[in-house]
């Protein structure tokens, strides 16, 4: 009774095919008069994929012996379209030998309607074929249905933990009197270079979210040093290093690949190609190329931007000032490819332009590489 509450076979969509009128005639007659209505009759076989493919049944009756092409022949039509939910096909035969049954189980038949048909056995066969088949369609549509919604429901777990990320990369900027803004220049402008130097998009993807943390380990930098406003003395700038390795230890735990990329940009985007730089004095190769991409992005927004103890740098004297760099604080080949892009990266700075002193800089909630060709 619940089966026959849930589903309603009724509305099913019916095909019979077979080369006899009169057996058509009978079998349309004995399923409208139970309540079906949705009945394509076919007698040419040559026209029943056609059918099929038209009116996309719920269930087939098909006769085994027709001229032209035969059962076997219309079900090996039917079962080669591939459809996730083929339906059930019932064969029309008075045979009855168990060669003949095998074979058309083996092609795909469901069950089988002995010739002449009576009336009662053919209508309760073909409501509980029925009711299996539209139960398993529900199963497979509740299936998706499902499907769908951890899709989505994961897709607002990542957009919410990559809004937690950008926020950690904003609230470090903030502690050190930025807008917010040189984040985004910079991380776009990181994730560029690192799709012109032959980074696949998923990678850039990771630059683009992880490159925001580089500084995370300001937050634990006292105020007194970090705000101060003049040259810091030897032992503060000691203390003001240490935020490489304090960024490292905030980002650390987390075995993800945005996590570990976030980590070794933020230990390292300070060492230098030469091995002059810290914390770790590494030099070349050994440093993650990830944190020397965003070296160079880094400085290059730094030098070209207004802070308060400095006015912005012309991009032609922070090109020629970054130039006499290479090979010492900045890899040759990185910062050649990143010169070449400066005219892109001057449209990244316009798009992501500081806003007026009196207005606060706009959270970006949306931060994607659409404008990056794949």
């Amino acid at each position: 009774m619940q089966a026959d509450a849930s589903f309603d076979t009724k509305s099913a969509r019916i095909l019979a095919i077979d080369d006899e009128p009169a057996n058509l005639k009978l079998l349309g007659l004995m399923l409208r008069t139970a309540g079906y209505h949705d009945i394509e009759l076919v007698q040419d076989p040559r026209e029943a994929l056609g059918s099929y493919l038209r009116e996309r049944p719920d269930l087939i009756l098909l006769d085994i012996n027709m001229p032209h092409l035969d059962g076997f022949d219309v079900m090996a039509q039917v079962r080669g379209v591939g459809d996730m939910l083929a339906p059930p096909i019932v064969i029309l035969t008075a045979q009855s030998g168990d060669d003949f049954l095998l074979r058309a189980l083996n092609a795909g038949a469901t069950d089988f309607l002995n010739k002449p048909f009576n009336r009662r056995e053919l209508l309760a066969r073909v409501n509980n074929i029925l009711l299996a088949h539209l139960a398993r369609r529900a199963l497979l549509n509740q299936n998706g249905v499902l499907e769908q919604m951890v899709q989505q429901r994961t897709r607002e777990l990542s957009r919410s933990r990559l809004d937690i990320v950008h926020s950690l990369g904003r609230a470090a900027e903030f502690r050190d009197n930025e807008t917010g803004q040189h984040v985004m220049r910079m991380s776009h402008a990181s994730a560029l270079l690192a799709r012109r130097v032959g980074w696949d998009r998923l990678r850039c993807e990771l630059m683009l979210h992880a490159s925001p943390m580089h500084d995370v380990g300001k937050i634990g930098i006292p105020d007194r040093i970090l705000l101060k406003p003049g040259p810091l003395t030897p032992e503060e700038r000691q203390v003001m290093q240490t935020h490489t390795s304090v960024g490292a230890a905030i980002l650390a735990g987390g075995g993800s690949e945005l996590m570990v990329m976030a980590r070794d940009i933020a230990i390292a985007h300070h060492e230098k190609w030469d091995g002059s730089g810290y914390p770790h004095r590494l030099a070349g190769e050994a440093i993650p190329e990830a944190a020397r991409i965003v070296a160079i992005s880094d400085v290059f927004d730094a030098l070209t931007s207004e802070r308060p103890y400095k006015a912005a740098w012309s991009v032609e004297d922070a090109v020629a000032f970054m130039r006499s760099q290479s090979g010492s604080h900045f890899e040759p080949r990185l910062l050649d490819h990143f010169v070449a892009l400066v005219p892109e990266i001057q449209g990244i700075r316009e798009r992501f332009a500081e806003p007026p002193a009196t207005e606060p800089a706009p959270f970006h909630t949306t931060h994607t590489l659409d404008w990056i060709s794949a």
